[in-house]
């Protein structure tokens, strides 16, 4: 028997402090959802898949996120992602699996769906950012997609590019062995257009620095243990410790591949410009 019997005479009974029946989850999702639009707060949830969905007359992609049963749809122009560029689709698709911020712009409690945007949830978290950052400063960045000589993160609601060369002292032929989607990273910023709202950062700074201090560990015509960590047209970078590569020639009657143990002769240390030049004079492996 579902229905609480009131008939009964209670000493003290107060009707007002009786409603203890316990809220459904399916409550506290739309109570979550509710609370979102009327006070226009971000929330978050996992982009689970699309859908072509009627938006103003006219088919859209558009990013499924689920609070519990209710369906919450984010529009591509509501993305964050510029509907311009030809790749908008495939980099909304790319986010398919992870955790993103949006906004209630419009709830129907009967068809149980929302309307979020991603692209005003990262329009305020990009306000507070530029509000709270400074030349200097040491932020958190999370790393949102990986190439071969760049990785773009995220600062909070602002998409920077760190080239390579902002992530390491020594050489890295291809960043995708060393980092990946979601990775998380301590940066510096180095550089702040508010016009723009663009920032640029750098890992580096919060490194040690193996120059000067290297050059005394390796001397001019002395031989050392290397790896192989890249070939390029131009010759070969081997290894020698943590942040610190050497630039060979390439062999002349032999071949080296990446990950290759070689024997290298120090033919230059320019601490000036943190290079070392070097000699390949044996291949180990």
């Amino acid at each position: 028997m579902a229905e609480v019997l009131n008939s009964i005479l209670i000493e003290g009974f107060d009707p007002e402090k009786a409603e203890y029946k316990p809220t459904s989850e399916e409550d506290n999702h739309w109570l979550e959802i509710q609370s979102a639009y009327q006070n226009n707060k971000i929330i978050n949830g996992e982009l689970v898949g699309f859908e072509s969905l009627k938006i103003n007359q006219k088919k859209e992609v558009c990013g499924i996120v689920w609070k519990g049963n209710i369906k919450g749809i984010i529009p591509l122009m509501e993305s964050g992602i510029d509907i311009e560029d030809q790749q908008a689709i495939n980099k909304y698709r790319a986010l398919s699996g992870k955790e993103i911020t949006f906004k209630v712009l419009q709830y129907d409690k009967e068809a149980n769906m929302f309307v979020a945007s991603r692209k005003q949830a990262r329009e305020e978290m990009a306000d507070i950012t530029l509000r709270k950052i400074d030349v200097g400063y040491n932020i958190h960045c999370v790393i949102r997609e990986v190439y071969q000589g760049h990785v773009i993160g995220d600062i909070g609601g602002i998409d920077v590019i760190i080239p390579v060369f902002e992530l390491t002292y020594g050489w890295i032929d291809d960043l995708r062995d060393h980092y990946k989607t979601g990775d998380h990273l301590r940066v510096q910023v180095t550089e702040i257009d508010h016009e723009n709202r663009e920032v640029k950062v750098s890992h580096k700074p919060l490194l040690k620095n193996p120059f000067p201090d290297c050059a005394t560990r390796y001397i001019k015509n002395g031989e050392y243990v290397g790896k192989v960590s890249g070939v390029q047209n131009y010759g070969i970078f081997v290894n020698l410790e943590e942040g610190v590569d050497s630039l060979a020639p390439h062999l002349k009657f032999q071949n080296v591949k990446k990950g290759d143990k070689v024997l290298v002769r120090i033919v230059n240390v320019d601490t000036e410009k943190e290079q070392i030049r070097t000699k390949i004079v044996r291949v180990l492996n």
